[in-house]
């Protein structure tokens, strides 16, 4: 079993994923998993990257059997069964994965993957077009819309928050936060 490094994940991930957007995605949660990692398993960094990175392997080409077809080409690929587990517990309770988000890094993953999106949303609609000058109450204002960015499911960012024992806008704040080390 493998664990693949960061440069390895994103050739694994463009492997199975052609299109920008989720290339795009995957990297994005990798930074902000970075980030979080930084302030609570610095040691374990390259590692939640990683997870970060494969998250969403099998989303592309498999939207009705995300999570489940994930673990079938990560085996494939020969990655070590925790990376598998971390990376695809996000989807508890949204898809049928059988992993639950357990330890801190999982439940990171799991509040932030559908936050990255809609922070990255709101971003887009600045002058700025980054989160560079992005400020937790505009990301709230869109939250309570929605009909903004409708695909990024509230609740899960909100059950998120609460598995870390965050507050909404603290969970906001520190996404925003990582998005930002990481230039986006």
């Amino acid at each position: 079993m493998m664990i693949p490094t960061l440069a390895q994940a994103t050739e694994l991930l463009a492997k199975y994923n052609k299109e920008q957007f989720h290339m795009k995605h995957g990297e994005t949660v990798s930074a902000v998993m970075g980030w979080f990692a930084k302030k609570h398993e610095p040691e374990q960094e390259a590692y939640w990257r990683v997870v970060g990175m494969l998250h969403d392997i099998d989303f592309e080409l498999y939207p009705e059997e995300h999570c489940v077809k994930g673990i079938e080409i990560l085996r494939g690929e020969d990655i070590d069964e925790g990376i598998i587990k971390s990376a695809l517990s996000h989807g508890f309770g949204l898809t049928e994965t059988p992993y639950e988000p357990e330890s801190y890094m999982e439940k990171v993953l799991f509040a932030i993957d559908e936050l990255t999106g809609l922070i990255g949303a709101v971003a887009l609609m600045r002058p700025s077009k980054s989160v560079s000058d992005l400020e937790v109450p505009s990301v709230m204002k869109k939250f309570k819309d929605k009909k903004f960015a409708a695909g990024c499911s509230r609740d899960t960012i909100r059950e998120g928050a609460e598995k870390l024992g965050l507050t909404l806008e603290e969970l906001i704040g520190e996404t925003i936060s990582g998005m930002r080390d990481a230039g986006y």
